[in-house]
């Protein structure tokens, strides 16, 4: 059966009472150093006894005693308030962002960028930890249901769920072969063009694979799906290893490389995508959140398009 010993126990200016009468041994020292009246403390001692339900101290020869009782309670009273002065100081860091952590869960292709963003704001506030998760996106969609992070990174956020965002930078979806590619040295292509060639596509549930299968279906058309891959990293290998074509997020080859791969110039593409940070609207916003989405909507969109030489 759970305790119920902190209801009686009173309120923590009742413990700050006790400790003043157990430090300075008499009612009317506490109340000179608490500038408190004598009735003020004795009254606040006697209801802190009967909730207890047993004397704290006794007096004997004109010298207040504290009982066993007494004594236990005091020793408690003082880890109970140093444990709320020590939640005081944390919280003062925090404000301070001296501590703390921000939570992060990302798509995987994002995870070629993020760092870059959170470089410049971790130097900053190097006293700051950072959890990064990285998933596809339905497992990046079950974290934000469970509102496990302060932050949720998608280039298609989900519709279905009460949230806030805020866009932050352009994700164009291109398509990519091997430098020794045959459709690598035409000038123009179409996107019907590709429809013959292997393709590589992402795993269902991917960001990229849904924009992909939505970009497919507005334009009515078909690619001839070879592979299923997990990875970016792997579907770049597997490019340049002559397994196929693919489209994916031009970042992949910003920041995963572009050597042994050439981007085609399709007319219908590239696919107009675009990456938000979304976050839970019924989950309060850590002071750290706060301050991290200051710094990416002041800063953090400026870093990354310096970082890609766009405007």
């Amino acid at each position: 059966m759970k305790s119920r010993l902190h209801a009686q126990v009173g309120t923590l200016r009742q413990l700050e009472i006790l400790l003043a009468v157990h430090d300075h041994g008499s009612i009317n020292a506490a109340a000179k150093a608490l500038f408190l009246t004598q009735p003020t403390v004795s009254m606040q001692m006697k209801k802190l006894s009967e909730g207890i339900g047993t004397p704290l101290y006794n007096i004997a020869q004109r010298q207040l005693v504290f009982t066993d009782e007494g004594l236990e309670l005091a020793k408690t009273a003082v880890e109970v308030l140093d444990s709320f002065n020590r939640l005081d100081m944390s919280l003062n860091s925090m404000r301070e962002l001296k501590s703390g952590t921000l939570r992060l869960a990302v798509v995987n292709t994002s995870q070629y960028f993020i760092p870059h963003l959170l470089g410049p704001f971790c130097e900053r506030y190097p006293g700051i930890d950072i959890q990064l998760k990285v998933g596809n996106r339905q497992q990046t969609i079950e974290r934000l249901k469970q509102g496990v992070d302060d932050f949720y990174v998608f280039s298609h956020p989900p519709q279905d769920i009460e949230t806030e965002s805020i866009e932050f930078l352009d994700n164009p979806l291109v398509a990519i072969v091997y430098e020794g590619h045959p459709l690598a040295k035409r000038k123009r292509l179409k996107l019907a063009d590709l429809i013959n060639e292997p393709f590589l596509m992402r795993e269902q549930g991917s960001g990229t694979r849904h924009a992909v299968e939505e970009f497919l279906r507005q334009h009515n058309m078909q690619l001839n799906i070879k592979m299923t891959i997990e990875s970016n990293e792997a579907i770049r290998h597997s490019v340049m290893s002559k397994l196929g074509i693919s489209i994916l997020s031009a970042h992949t080859l910003t920041y995963g490389g572009k050597s042994g791969l050439i981007t085609l110039p399709v007319r219908e593409l590239p696919i107009d995508s675009h990456w938000f940070f979304v976050w839970s609207k019924s989950k309060r916003q850590t002071v750290i959140a706060s301050e991290f989405l200051n710094y990416v909507e002041e800063e953090g969109r400026e870093i990354l398009h310096e970082e890609l030489g766009t405007d």
